[in-house]
C-alpha cells in the first residue's frame, strides 16, 4: 500500500497542478491533505476548489483557520517587524479575495485525522496533523531533541505521525522499549507544495510505503519516499507581483527560503 501526504500548498496554484498531476502517474492508494491551504500567493480560492473538486480529506492549517474565521491574525511565528509587516499584508489580501463557500469550508475542516491498520499489514496507528498533535501551528522542527518528539508520538499513541507547518521535510526514527523488544515510532514531516523553505524550490510531497513486511520492530520496514516536483516556480512568482502581495514571497519561491 502506498498513501500519498501533501501539505502547505499556501495558495500556490502551479504547484499544487504540478503535484496532483505527479501524483496521477504513480496512482498512490489514498491520498491526504495536511493543510495550509491558503496564504501568500494569490490563488486560494482555486486550491480549495481543486482538492474539494477531487475530495482529498483534508485538515485545517493555521493559515486556513485564520481565514476561515475571518481573522487578521494566523498562528505564524513571524521573527521580526519586517515578517510581520509582510505577514499581515499577506492575511489581509487573503482575507479580501477569499469567497464565502471556499470561506466556510476550510472552517469547517478537522484539525487531526487518524488511520487505524489492524493486523493487516501491522497493527498500527497512523496520525495526521499540521503542526502537532498538541496544537495546530507548533513547529516540529528536525532537531528537536529526540526524547521530546518520542514523547509527543507517545502522548498522541502515534505509531507514525505525519505534520507539515515548518515547510522541511524529514523522517526520524524514534526507538523505544515495549514490553522487553526494541519498537520504533515514526516522525515525517512531508514539506511544502507551494512554499517550500530547504532551498529546493521544486514542489516536495511524501509517499508512504506499507506491505507485507512493516513492522514496528523494523526501523526500514515503514518506508517514506519524498517526492520533488519541478513546475513553472517564475509563473507562480509573476503572478505574486502582478498582485498587491509583497513582491518578496515571489523571491521566496524562486529561491525556497
Amino acid at each position: 500500500m502506498t498513501i500519498a501526504f501533501f501539505s502547505d500548498v499556501h495558495g500556490n496554484l502551479p504547484a499544487l497542478e504540478a503535484v496532483l498531476a505527479d501524483m496521477e502517474q504513480r496512482q498512490p492508494d489514498m491520498i491526504f491533505c495536511l493543510g495550509d491551504l491558503v496564504g501568500y500567493a494569490p490563488w486560494p480560492n482555486e486550491v480549495v476548489n481543486e482538492l474539494r473538486r477531487r475530495g482529498i480529506p483534508t485538515l485545517a492549517g493555521n493559515y486556513d483557520q485564520g481565514i476561515g474565521l475571518g481573522s487578521s491574525e494566523c498562528g505564524c511565528a513571524y521573527k521580526t517587524s519586517r515578517e510581520k509587516e509582510l505577514g499581515a499584508r499577506s492575511i489581509a489580501y487573503t482575507n479580501h479575495v477569499m469567497n464565502a463557500t471556499e470561506r466556510r469550508y476550510l472552517r469547517c475542516l478537522p484539525k487531526h485525522m487518524r488511520l487505524e491498520f489492524q493486523e493487516e499489514p501491522c497493527t498500527l496507528s497512523l496520525l495526521m496533523v499540521h503542526g502537532s498533535p498538541r496544537k495546530i501551528n507548533e513547529y516540529l522542527f528536525e532537531e528537536r531533541p529526540e526524547a521530546s518528539t518520542l514523547r509527543i508520538l507517545q502522548e498522541s499513541n502515534a505509531d507514525v505521525l505525519l505534520f507539515g507547518h515548518t515547510h522541511k521535510p524529514y523522517h526520524r526514527i524514534l526507538p523505544y522499549e515495549y514490553q522487553g523488544e526494541t519498537r520504533y515510532r515514526h516522525a515525517l514531516n512531508i514539506g511544502s507544495v507551494g512554499k517550500p523553505k530547504d532551498g529546493d524550490p521544486r514542489a516536495a510531497y511524501q509517499l508512504l510505503h506499507l506491505d507485507e513486511n512493516t513492522r514496528l520492530t523494523n526501523p526500514r520496514s515503514i518506508r517514506s519516499e519524498l517526492v520533488r516536483v519541478a513546475y513553472d516556480v517564475e509563473k507562480a512568482a509573476q503572478a505574486i507581483e502582478f498582485s498587491t502581495l509583497p513582491d518578496e514571497y515571489a523571491d521566496m519561491l524562486r529561491k525556497a527560503y
